[in-house]
């Protein structure tokens, strides 16, 4: 079975800073594919994920969550279209977050933030551990964002939109 792996929190700010192209090469005999520089990678040969967990863990040169999907989970997030058909817009970014595991709170969606005035985020859907939604490019939307976690008691990590498109090709080939 596909994988896809998705590390929490790393090459961001100056922290937890590696080469994820590096990773993948080490990873080659799973078919390790570098998605991005955040730490997202497509899994193509079969491996369990306790092993992946492992080998992942033990290249890593420091500790951070690591979320396994199996690539099913995936498919199904793609086939669906969760922003109602409206167009792109460049101040508004489309996101799904990846939890560590399905949220044990069920919040009534959609859900924005902050409840009055402009949103800066609209959480749009939850779809077992995935939640979508969008935010507008501005400082303290990145502050919302930052509080997903807490609001759904899961630990996250975030992907835009177009990471999850290329993931989706990743996983074609």
């Amino acid at each position: 079975m596909r994988h896809v792996v998705l590390l929490r929190g790393v090459n961001v700010g100056g922290h937890r800073i590696f080469r994820p192209a590096r990773l993948a090469e080490q990873l080659q005999h799973l078919g390790a594919v570098n998605i991005g520089a955040a730490g997202t990678f497509v899994i193509r040969n079969a491996v369990t994920q306790a092993q992946l967990r492992a080998e992942l863990a033990e290249r890593l040169p420091f500790d951070t969550d690591i979320m396994i999907c199996p690539s099913r989970e995936f498919a199904k997030l793609l086939s669906r279209d969760w922003f109602g058909g409206r167009p792109t817009r460049p101040d508004i970014v489309r996101f799904v977050s990846v939890m560590s595991r399905a949220p044990r709170l069920a919040l009534p969606l959609p859900l924005t933030v902050p409840a009055r005035g402009q949103w800066l985020l609209r959480v749009l859907a939850r779809d077992g551990r995935f939640v979508i939604g969008e935010y507008r490019r501005q400082m303290k939307a990145i502050g919302y964002l930052g509080n997903l976690d807490r609001v759904f008691g899961s630990s996250a990590t975030m992907r835009n939109w177009n990471t999850i498109t290329a993931i989706a090709k990743a996983l074609e080939r």
